[in-house]
């Protein structure tokens, strides 16, 4: 198998151990064990609580002292061990430590698993800008393969998805091994905790439009750990009154439209940043978020349908337009020797703060609209979108960026 190949399955298995049970999860820990929502919220908001320092530190550890295929693989297996565990446990506080751990395992895998692709392309003499994107699609696709899976064995509301995740976890674990050798690099002098944990990016926030963009990174970052916590269980929940739906049979195959517009829209972010700017792609991504939610307090899976649809479809923009543009921000506006710690930053708000901020919250106010063991989802999802609402209000007047189109077109070179 050449090395491209080799890459790819590894970048499939990667995002196929996540898809077999992010989207879906939350469902059974709600429909199934009965968990509240604060209890659910908690459990997702593990992911971004494991974010705030794991990925630095195994970072430091492939960096400093082991090679990076066997941090990952050590991770995978790790992993996989904790999501067997978990698909025994039935209370919720078990649970909670049980998914933090795993968490901390798989958390830092994202930016491994880039590491170790990055440098066996370097190690092959390829160009990583040209080869690596069309490599990484393919994590997308496992993703969706294991949202599949599970839908098409029923398995969304059991804890057999958790058995799935482990398999390919543990499968993975032991493939990494057998990855080209990535020894640590030696010239890390300068990694350390701080820098990979983003701390030396601080000094951008003597610029206010950085204090601005990092602050709306993280309360952005709280809008997307709310779908993925609590859209599975709100599609469930119309199985009493649209039993033979496809929206209700099948969750997580509609669930995974918003996958599939992902990758759609992340082609078309060089086209949109050229044209319009950070801040109006920025904008964009706000407003998308308004529609995704508000899309879903009006859907439902009869005569709503279409809108349920338009939610997935636009989850793409909501999603891309804002981590992806967001990213390449701020690598534009960090000097050279702090790009890295910048980007750490950016994580650290969005996939951090803002993910654990979003479990949390969205947690209290299912629970919130909770009455006799009904949810009352429109207002649910009508609150969030107030939420997003008002960020898009306020966006434009606290963020000063002028777009400059002619400097554009020398980004690439």
């Amino acid at each position: 198998m050449n090395i491209q190949k080799r890459l790819i399955l590894m970048n499939f298995l990667e995002f196929f151990t996540w898809g077999s049970w992010l989207i879906s999860l939350g469902a059974y820990l709600k429909n199934t064990l009965h968990f509240t929502g604060g209890q659910v919220g908690s459990i997702y908001g593990t992911m971004g609580l494991a974010s705030l320092f794991m990925p630095a530190l195994m970072g430091i550890v492939a960096d400093k002292w082991i090679n990076a295929e066997r941090v990952l693989g050590l991770c995978h297996l790790g992993g996989g061990i904790l999501l067997l565990w978990a698909s025994t446990v039935r209370d919720p506080s078990t649970m909670y430590w049980v998914m933090l751990f795993n968490a901390m395992a798989y958390m830092p895998t994202i930016a491994l698993n880039n590491s170790v692709s990055y440098r066996v392309l370097e190690q092959h003499g390829l160009d990583i800008v040209k080869i690596f994107p069309p490599i990484r699609v393919w994590g997308t696709i496992g993703f969706i393969c294991a949202m599949w899976m599970v839908d098409l064995s029923g398995w969304n509301i059991s804890p057999l998805q958790l058995y799935i995740g482990a398999g390919s976890a543990m499968l993975l674990g032991l493939y990494a091994f057998t990855m080209p050798s990535c020894p640590p690099s030696g010239s890390v002098r300068g990694a350390s905790l701080s820098s990979a944990l983003g701390l030396d990016a601080f000094v951008l926030f003597r610029k206010t439009k950085m204090i601005v963009f990092f602050s709306f990174a993280l309360l952005l970052g709280a809008a997307l750990q709310i779908t993925n916590t609590f859209g599975d269980s709100f599609l469930l929940d119309f199985k009493s009154s649209y039993p033979d739906s496809f929206a209700v049979k099948h969750t997580n195959i509609l669930a995974s439209v918003s996958q599939i517009s992902e990758t759609l829209f992340i082609l078309a972010i060089p086209f949109f940043l050229r044209r319009y700017g950070i801040k109006k792609v920025m904008m964009m991504s706000i407003f998308a978020w308004v529609f995704r939610f508000g899309l879903f307090a009006v859907g439902n899976p009869g005569h709503g349908m279409v809108w349920l649809v338009l939610s997935m479809i636009i989850y793409g923009m909501a999603f891309d337009f804002f981590n992806i543009s967001g990213s390449l921000f701020v690598e534009k506006e960090a000097d050279t020797n702090i790009r890295a710690s910048a980007q750490g930053l950016f994580m650290l708000m969005t996939n951090g703060l803002g993910a654990f901020i979003g479990g949390k919250t969205s947690g209290w106010v299912v629970d919130y609209f909770t009455h006799n063991q009904t949810i009352d989802w429109p207002a649910v999802w009508l609150t969030f979108t107030g939420y997003v609402l008002l960020l898009g209000l306020v966006f434009p007047f606290l963020f000063s960026y002028k777009h400059e189109p002619e400097v554009s077109p020398q980004a690439h070179h």
